[in-house]
């Protein structure tokens, strides 16, 4: 009895763990960069155009970019201080689960019974902004989140999951500071 007790714990502490894992962000830029000359921010076509999602996806995310940028004072412009552009990576991640048997018996001692053997799979995705310098062509800020998508049809969530991408990289944007 106790042993079904220990595994319902452990069964349901594992569900919590996977459905509120969170999305990992990093971000790098260029210490010679002055961001607070940074004003203004275009998107750069070719480097969006060359993001392997669908169009619809990448409105989502130019969206959600274009609402953090202005959040943090930034003007979308013609003439630009900043470029942004998009990619993303998709990658299957198998998860394997092996209970060898070892448990624990009604008298707190060891036991060796049946074990299982557990496998799923998540697609996990990774979306980089790049900040480019507009004047200068180059590379400034480059921020990563990477987590689980939203692949069950569910369009509502996979927009909230995509805001939640945005969201979390650019918090890391301009570096030092959560808002500009």
């Amino acid at each position: 009895m106790r042993t079904v007790k220990l595994l319902s714990l452990v069964a349901l502490i594992s569900f919590f763990a996977v459905s509120c894992s969170s999305i990992k962000v990093a971000a790098d830029y260029d210490r010679q960069a002055n961001f607070n000359d940074y004003k203004t921010f275009a998107f750069y076509k070719p480097g969006v155009d060359k993001a392997e999602i669908s169009d619809l996806d990448k409105k989502r995310i130019l969206r959600a970019v274009e609402r953090e940028m202005i959040a943090k004072g930034y003007t979308l412009s013609e003439n630009p201080d900043v470029l942004v552009s998009i990619f993303t990576k998709e990658r299957d991640r198998v998860n394997v689960y092996n209970n060898a048997g070892w448990g624990w018996g009604p008298y707190w001692g060891p036991y060796w019974g049946m074990g299982y053997s557990n496998v799923s799979t998540t697609t996990e995705g990774s979306l980089y902004i790049d900040i480019i310098d507009a004047e200068e062509k180059e590379l400034v800020w480059q921020g990563k989140g990477t987590g689980n998508l939203v692949t069950s049809g569910d369009i509502d969530k996979k927009v909230a999951k995509i805001n939640e991408f945005v969201m979390e990289i650019m918090s890391q944007y301009p570096p030092g500071s959560s808002n500009k």
